[in-house]
């Protein structure tokens, strides 16, 4: 009688864990890496458990797996790599993208930074996005009326911060009003 297929994955786990963790240490840069491919190297062996090989086969062919992994992590971390560096060359060309500094934020910037971070989503999804309450809702997961209700306080707090600054917030229709 054969051995059941979960008895033959933990022998084969037990008997080969730490020698491909040393081998995808020695590969990855990062030890999490190397973990992640150790993880997925194991989950192909449980996925086709009756194709690994019997006996000391079994550790050749989870290297060749592991491999295998690790070709595609490097694909996939080159692929990222390209990928970042085209989008900050991008957000680099955005004027709106630039990160100020403290100084030289505006004083009604520095009355929005100091608002709870729930207050600053919610403005920043109605003047920045231009979301309307029920479309906020749908981001957040939250009723039309909640959304309203989170609104008109975070709005209200806004302007007492602006008013505390001696900000003459007359102007500042892009919080007051949303788009239908």
């Amino acid at each position: 009688m054969g051995v059941d297929p979960e008895s033959r994955f933990e022998e084969i786990y037990a008997s080969s864990y730490r020698l491909l963790l040393g081998y995808a240490l020695r590969r990855c840069p990062d030890p999490d890496d190397a973990a992640d491919v150790v993880a997925e190297t194991f989950l192909i062996a449980w996925r086709r458990i009756e194709e690994v090989p019997k006996g000391d086969e079994a550790r050749l062919w989870l290297y060749g797996v592991a491999r295998k992994v690790l070709a595609n992590h490097r694909r996939g971390e080159l692929r990222h790599e390209r990928r970042t560096a085209a989008l900050r060359a991008e957000l680099a060309a955005t004027p709106l993208a630039a990160e100020p500094t403290g100084a030289d934020f505006t004083a009604m910037g520095q009355v929005f930074r100091a608002l709870p971070g729930d207050d600053r989503e919610l403005l920043a999804l109605v003047a920045w996005e231009r979301l309307s309450p029920g479309q906020i809702a749908k981001v957040l997961g939250v009723s039309s009326n909640v959304v309203r209700v989170r609104l008109f306080r975070a709005r209200r707090r806004f302007a007492r911060g602006l008013a505390g600054a001696g900000i003459d917030h007359s102007h500042t229709v892009a919080f007051e009003g949303s788009q239908p």
